[in-house]
């Protein structure tokens, strides 16, 4: 019985029509990605952070968000189902990291010794994570749409819980009378100031967190502005 000939398409190209010039070689294909999964979830987060604090939700794609952080779509959809999951994950992962400080107060410290820890924290992290600080003033500007149940929630009831703090403070004679939301509110204006208005700054000061100098001189004069206001 004769043998029926193998056909052959046009070009070289294979039975899937890729053509021989862009088959992989045996032994060269791309080595399978083996990093641990939260190391490829912390890679996700951090490129999402990046290119939403840029371009934001509608201007970035998963495709940019999945090559940045070496990865390819389908592997970032299996850890995230979507782009707006993602960009809520991005915003509930800074929102955690921002919130630390604040989480610190008690009402057995030194509320001197407090609010300028949390000064000095809160610009350090504008001088390190200035994208996130963006991201989060974006969202605010446009009405917080995805963040705004978690905003009524976990951050109302800090601020909430650390207001009876700042009252046991002014109870106790320690800290002059002040409405707590109204300090909370200035702490936050005038440390994230350094990372929403860096070009400002730099364009009026010369310098940005990044200099240790300006940094330091920075963490002194916003702690003199608001300790010398309440304490």
């Amino acid at each position: 019985m004769a043998t029926r000939p193998k056909t052959v398409r046009a070009g070289g190209a294979d039975a899937q029509g890729k053509p021989a010039s862009q088959r992989a070689p045996r032994g060269l294909r791309a080595p399978r990605d083996t990093r641990p999964v939260a190391d490829k979830r912390s890679a996700i987060l951090a490129a999402a952070l990046a290119l939403f604090s840029r371009y934001g939700l509608h201007g970035t794609k998963v495709e940019q968000v999945a090559a940045q952080a070496g990865l390819s779509k389908s592997n970032l959809l299996y850890h995230f189902p979507g782009k707006e999951a993602l960009y809520v994950a991005v915003l509930r992962d800074l929102l955690d990291v921002w919130l630390a400080p604040l989480r610190a107060f008690s009402a057995d410290q030194d509320p001197r010794e407090a609010i300028a820890g949390y000064i000095r924290a809160k610009l350090a992290l504008s001088r390190d994570r200035p994208e996130a600080s963006r991201l989060f003033c974006l969202e605010m500007i446009q009405g917080a749409p995805l963040l705004r149940d978690e905003l009524a929630r976990e951050l109302r009831e800090l601020v909430q819980a650390k207001s009876a703090v700042i009252h046991a403070w002014v109870a106790d004679g320690r800290l002059k009378p002040v409405q707590p939301h109204h300090l909370v509110f200035a702490l936050w204006a005038l440390t994230q100031h350094y990372a929403d208005f860096a070009v400002q700054v730099q364009a009026v000061a010369g310098r940005t967190l990044d200099d240790p100098a300006f940094f330091e001189e920075t963490v002194r004069e916003v702690c003199a502005l608001v300790l010398e206001g309440v304490a």
